[in-house]
């Protein structure tokens, strides 16, 4: 007997062919969910974005730390999340909104209000790792990430200590995906500062600018960096670990936090 209980969002029921050098297969299967989601904060909508319909509560909030319109979930009077995917936040107080914008979930980057060359100091944090942890809680990542094992084309992020995932969000946007990750950490007062933060994607110059909001010391991605992720993580005393796959991995910038053996 068929359950009726209906799945959680995130992918979707799809029907596909599969060739692999000998007859067609027709496979049932699932595609990850995009979703237009909005978000308002004091009755004003704000941005619009392509996303994965899942913990947006998380998504709206962490987008409103990232990008410095609070500072803590102590400003937030309520959050409201409507049937057609539209987050309403409340504050305790009148802020300064911008103007509205459009964020895409697209792998070519999203839109920020800040100013990307705006100054940050050096990142102060005594946290190393060695590398076979930083390998074991990739793995982590991997077999944590529900909707992907589910239906492929989604990304996953974890905010991590050296040795316990703390907490793993999803999102067909990678940048999606930091946001997600500091809401999900103010609503569950997780800390932010002194962790490693590890992502399925590309790590551009805008998520290493979520990562440093964050106060993350230690930045790793399965793939690339990019040339301006590297000078800022320069700059702001963040180690960029890329290509972590295993045992193997490049690190790009201050190798010094990672325990290697000589």
């Amino acid at each position: 007997m068929t359950s009726s209980k209906a799945k959680p969002r995130g992918a979707l029921e799809t029907r596909y062919l599969l060739l692999n050098g000998s007859s067609p297969e027709t496979i049932d299967g699932e595609v990850v969910e995009e979703a237009l989601a909005c978000i308002s904060v004091n009755g004003k909508e704000i941005a619009t974005m392509m996303c994965s319909p899942t913990g947006l509560a998380d998504l709206a909030v962490g987008f409103l730390y990232n990008e410095r319109l609070i500072d803590s979930l102590d400003e937030v009077a309520s959050v409201h999340v409507s049937e057609n995917d539209c987050v309403d936040v409340w504050l305790h107080h009148e802020i300064e909104l911008p103007e509205r914008r459009i964020i895409t979930a697209g792998c070519g980057g999203g839109v920020t209000f800040d100013d990307m060359s705006a100054e940050h100091p050096p990142l102060e944090s005594d946290l190393t790792a060695r590398p076979e942890e930083l390998a074991d809680l990739m793995h982590r990542l991997q077999t944590g990430a529900e909707i992907y094992l589910r239906s492929r084309g989604i990304h996953t992020a974890v905010l991590a200590t050296r040795d316990e995932v703390l907490l793993q969000v999803e999102d067909v946007g990678r940048h999606n995906c930091l946001d997600k990750l500091a809401g999900a950490a103010l609503r569950t007062g997780t800390a932010k500062k002194d962790r490693i933060l590890l992502s399925s994607g590309r790590i551009s110059s805008e998520m290493l600018n979520k990562a440093r909001r964050l106060e993350v010391p230690i930045v790793c991605s399965r793939t690339s960096p990019t040339s301006l992720s590297l000078q800022l993580a320069e700059a702001w005393n963040i180690t960029v670990v890329a290509y972590l796959r295993g045992k193997r991995m490049r690190v790009y910038t201050h190798p010094e936090r990672l325990e290697l053996q000589n």
